[in-house]
């Protein structure tokens, strides 16, 4: 098979799009024939090389994936060959406890699928069964592959960690993100008031577009005073959070007394700062978020279905150019997802 494949650790000229050996399905797998695969920041972290994703090389990347079931295992049932599937991208070990309970991504042995095996940078990929789903609704390849990472991630934070309530206010940072956008219409849709973050003012329309209420320019307006001007000084019930020091001290200062900070992501770097009597004296929360369970991912994909919420692709590239598409993300430049295609 063809794949997009990196023999070590580098920027992004480390990656070759070479033939690889196809994978070899096990009783109790599915082999998928892949026909899309978005982009996470997570390809470019395993790509530069992070102690918490260690990988034998050489690596595939890529955790979303939609394509067509080309071939079960002899222990699989509920699976069809030639069925249209998108892929759960968190594997747990299906045995333990927080499994059992239905808390998969608290599994000890949890891992992403293009982390800790390979992914869907290539023309085929092995998962276990339980991880493939029928794509819901009438949606694209694309369209399939641009949700489920994203979706179960703002799902997560939302709503089982935030607990967002109707009417409550809720300031969502990078409205162009994957989880960002995404979180802004699920927001939107329980009843919250949306305050949303753009680095450019091309991009406002669009934040508004998928259901922010208030956007804010961070190139140009200091977030958190925008943020008190528009709640007449009292802050936000909640804050989700995924970009790091760049923005943290901003996202602290714009929660209102009792405020909930949810955090999933570092991608301006790992160390913040954080005055504690702020946090005791206002009695804020702080919680980090890490994916989230196959029950949330299965609650976000039918209301995608349904067409209650959309994933947006903002371009497509071809699997060979993987290389360019990467560099696109890091350009931040995106609103929505950026896809791989194969024929």
């Amino acid at each position: 098979m063809n794949a997009v494949v990196f023999h070590e650790h580098g920027g992004p000229g480390k990656l070759q799009y070479q033939e690889m050996p196809a994978p070899t399905r096990g009783q109790n797998e599915v082999l998928v024939r892949v026909k899309a695969c978005a982009l996470n920041h997570l390809d470019i972290w395993i790509r530069q090389g992070s102690p918490a994703y260690p990988m034998p090389l050489p690596h595939i990347s890529g955790s979303d994936i939609a394509g067509v079931v080309e071939q079960i295992g002899s222990q699989v049932e509920g699976v069809v060959e030639g069925e249209r599937v998108y892929v759960s991208p968190g594997v747990g070990c299906g045995r333990c406890e927080q499994c059992f309970a239905g808390r998969d991504n608290m599994c000890r042995s949890y891992g992403l699928i293009g982390a800790m095996c390979h992914g869907g940078y290539a023309e085929y990929v092995k998962v276990p069964a339980r991880n493939v789903f029928p794509i819901p609704g009438t949606l694209t390849f694309e369209q399939a592959a641009a949700f489920p990472l994203v979706s179960v991630t703002a799902w997560h934070m939302l709503f089982t960690l935030a607990n967002l309530q109707l009417g409550e206010d809720v300031l969502i940072m990078g409205a162009g993100s994957g989880v960002g956008h995404m979180a802004i219409q699920m927001a939107k849709l329980a009843g919250a008031r949306v305050l949303t973050t753009v680095g450019s003012d091309d991009k406002i329309a669009k934040a508004k577009a998928v259901g922010a209420d208030e956007v804010i320019n961070h190139s140009r307006e200091q977030v958190n005073q925008r943020v008190r001007e528009l709640t007449h000084r009292r802050g936000v019930d909640v804050v989700i959070e995924h970009i790091g020091p760049e923005v943290w001290g901003q996202c602290v200062d714009s929660l209102a007394k009792g405020g909930r900070l949810i955090t999933c992501g570092a991608t301006t770097g790992a160390d913040v700062k954080l005055d504690l009597r702020y946090v005791y004296s206002r009695q804020l929360t702080i919680k980090g978020s890490y994916m989230g369970s196959q029950s949330e991912l299965l609650k976000a994909a039918q209301l995608i279905g349904q067409g209650k919420l959309r994933p947006l692709i903002d371009r497509t590239f071809p699997l060979a150019d993987a290389k360019a598409a990467q560099e696109y993300l890091v350009g931040r430049t995106f609103f929505g997802k950026i896809v791989l295609t194969i024929p």
